[in-house]
């Protein structure tokens, strides 16, 4: 029990002050969440980061005492529901799943109209990884990656492959595989689609002739059968899918440079005490055997980092696409 007594009039009220100010302090720091928490996902439901979204949604509003509402605002590969996060009070009940191609592609290829840089936000964590994996149908003739390499070199501009966008990894992958080999962006044919389900869809229906799209988009068509695996971008085999070849075993380790994943983002400076409460909050998200199943479910492989890993996770990851955008002739505006 603090006691005053003997403080003059004047000590007193600085101490009581001192004392008020403490408390609410600490109440104010407690409070956080007092309401439901809006997670924007600039893409459309359905999808890998809608299904990531609720994946954490699901775990988190347990450990935070508050619903945790997934809303889709899609359009613009992400654009707009990132810059309405940026744009959003920094008092942590607006929040982005971030992705790769929203947060780092985008502003690599698009600097002149995208609305914010990968810096441009309040780094919360890491939540999982998507590799990615070149496909072709299971009836193609080509069994190999250097089987499809060849054909494309012979016949430059006569082969296509499906993406979901000039800012995804499904377009920079192919877009990477085609400077390693020494061939120009318009050795093969682009081919746009709504999303990673629609890409994967395009490859079985034999639309186009292969994809590199992510694994979370391809899980059950890889584990049916009904799509042939060429090469994953992580770089040791996948432990679900053990006999696809990686990059660097095909002597492409630069393709590991592409990898999808997923993230939470907040607007800029936001408030510490919400970072912190998530940050704990996705301590014991890591290990929680649900969220685990979950990822296992779209092929997201956990990986979550704290704030300050996050940040220099997605900064060096921005330095080596700027890069590769810039090598590649890649920028659209």
């Amino acid at each position: 029990m603090i006691s005053f007594s003997g403080l003059r009039p004047a000590a007193f009220a600085r101490a009581a002050i001192c004392v008020w100010s403490a408390c609410t302090g600490l109440a104010a720091a407690q409070a956080y969440p007092a309401k439901p928490i809006q997670l924007i996902v600039p893409f459309s439901a359905g999808g890998d980061a809608d299904m990531a979204a609720r994946n954490l949604a699901a775990a988190a509003q347990g450990l935070l005492g508050q619903p945790v509402v997934v809303v889709n605002k899609a359009g613009a590969n992400g654009a707009i529901g990132s810059a309405a996060v940026k744009q959003a009070a920094p008092d942590g009940y607006t929040l982005l799943l971030g992705r790769i191609g929203s947060q780092v592609l985008l502003p690599a290829l698009q600097p002149k109209t995208t609305p914010y840089t990968a810096g441009d936000f309040t780094y919360i964590g890491l939540l999982e990884l998507n590799p990615v994996v070149c496909v072709v149908h299971p009836d193609s003739g080509y069994k190999t990656l250097d089987d499809l390499a060849k054909a494309v070199k012979a016949k430059p501009g006569k082969l296509n492959y499906s993406h979901s966008g000039p800012a995804t990894v499904q377009n920079l992958a192919p877009q990477l595989l085609l400077s390693t080999l020494g061939l120009k962006p318009d050795a093969v044919v682009s081919v746009p689609y709504k999303g990673g389900n629609e890409v994967a869809l395009a490859v079985l229906s034999r639309d186009v002739d292969f994809a590199c799209n992510n694994l979370s988009s391809m899980t059950g068509l890889l584990t049916g059968g009904k799509l042939r695996p060429l090469l994953t971008t992580t770089p040791e085999r996948l432990a679900q899918f053990p006999d696809i070849p990686t990059a660097r075993e095909l002597g492409l380790p630069q393709m590991e440079a592409v990898i999808g994943w997923s993230g939470l983002f907040g607007p800029p400076k936001m408030a510490p005490e919400a970072v912190q409460r998530w940050a704990a909050a996705l301590k014991q998200i890591a290990r929680d055997p649900k969220w685990i199943a979950g990822n296992e479910n779209f092929g997201g492989i956990p990986h979550v980092l704290s704030p300050e890993d996050t940040e220099r996770y997605v900064r060096d990851g921005s330095a080596i696409y700027a890069e590769l955008v810039a090598k590649a002739g890649l920028q659209v505006n």
